[in-house]
């Protein structure tokens, strides 16, 4: 549990203090305030917001504050919590229904439905998704977040079969795989509610998972978001992926570049993770390095690891950053992505994306025997 704190603090707007046993984590500032910008840059129908895990309150206060949220309900199965909040609540001069409920007591007994509902669980969010859409209606937005990431990311691979239904990636690629499964879980459980899915904002940072998902009513929706997930293939050799889409996709075991046995992952979310004109707006708002990175991210399914290229290569490291400009100098469009420091997403083949590592690693090579041979 992250430390107490007694006295009256501040986080954006709010004013609010941590009542001991409830669980405040200040490392999340950054998140609850992307989360704030989003609400304002999102269009939303109405703001009738439900913080389904409310700890001490400070999301949904801050949303009032920041982002004009209003009709606002805060939950929390912890009483201490739900108190908490309560007088954090009243400190900022707010009225909220504050209740303390478990989500399933809750979905199961209310009357009516909300535009917005956050879900930021201690461990995994799938427990609770069932239940929040019975209280989702069309146009709702889900804001999700998952840390059990070690889950996701393959360490814990027969936990994310139990808990998600799918096989992880357990390497470099991890958390774009990762948070690709964690959407398509939430597109096979919407789907049993007639909801289709669409992916507004996907996070990956530090031990967490965030995904902000817009829901469409309709059966044709729900189906086409089914078909959007499917299986996902990783040649160690070449470096290559292979997908198939569908509900009951066929994948082959071989890469087709080196024939060499495939590793299979997924189900998956193939499709967008990102709306970039919202992306764009947020960055109008506010500005990060994060938010940055990710609007200006190459839209690929995974990415390219420069670091593991360089080492079943025998070659020396070289700068991800030279790799983008190599492949743009040759036509290809290239960027950083959030996933991963030293990662590259392209439009570029695993073999094209080797040759402009060999080709960078070569240019280096060149320029240090020159310097060696002027100095020499």
């Amino acid at each position: 549990m992250a430390r107490i704190r007694m006295k009256i603090e501040n986080e954006g707007s709010a004013r609010f203090r941590v009542d001991s046993g409830v669980f405040y984590n200040p490392q999340m500032e950054e998140l609850r305030s992307m989360s704030v910008t989003f609400l304002k840059a999102a269009t939303v129908k109405g703001k009738r917001i439900l913080d389904s895990t409310a700890a001490t309150g400070i999301r949904a206060i801050r949303y009032a504050l920041e982002a004009k949220g209003t009709d606002i309900t805060l939950l929390d199965i912890n009483k201490k919590a739900a108190d908490n909040a309560r007088k954090n609540v009243r400190l900022n001069g707010l009225k909220f229904k504050v209740l303390n409920d478990s989500i399933q007591k809750f979905a199961n007994t209310h009357e009516g439905s909300f535009e917005i509902i956050d879900l930021d669980p201690f461990g995994s969010p799938a427990p609770d998704l069932y239940d929040l859409m019975k209280i989702s209606w069309d146009g709702t937005v889900l804001m999700v977040t998952a840390t059990d990431t070690a889950v996701l990311c393959g360490a814990h691979g027969p936990a994310c079969i139990k808990i998600y239904g799918a096989k992880p990636l357990h390497n470099e690629m991890c958390k774009e795989a990762g948070i690709r499964i964690l959407i398509g879980y939430v597109a096979r459980i919407a789907a049993q509610f007639n909801f289709g899915i669409v992916p507004l904002l996907s996070v990956s940072d530090r031990h967490y998972m965030r995904v902000f998902i817009r829901l469409e009513f309709g059966a044709a929706k729900a189906v086409e978001s089914v078909k959007g997930t499917g299986i996902g293939a990783f040649c160690r050799k070449c470096y290559g992926f292979g997908f198939a889409a569908g509900a009951a996709p066929l994948i082959s075991p071989a890469c087709d570049r080196c024939d060499e046995r495939m590793e299979p992952f997924g189900p998956l979310w193939l499709r967008r993770l990102y709306d970039k004109k919202l992306t764009s707006k947020m960055l109008d708002i506010k500005e990060t390095k994060l938010l940055r990175t990710i609007n200006d991210e190459f839209d690929s399914l995974m990415f390219y690891s420069i670091p593991r290229i360089t080492s079943s290569l025998g070659l020396g490291s070289v700068s991800h950053y030279s790799v983008i400009g190599k492949l743009k100098e040759r036509g290809r469009k290239a960027t950083e992505t959030q996933f991963d420091s030293d990662g590259v997403k392209t439009d570029a083949s695993a073999e094209e994306v080797i040759g402009a590592v060999k080709a960078v690693h070569s240019s280096m090579a060149s320029e240090l025997t020159t310097r060696q041979s002027r100095d020499y």
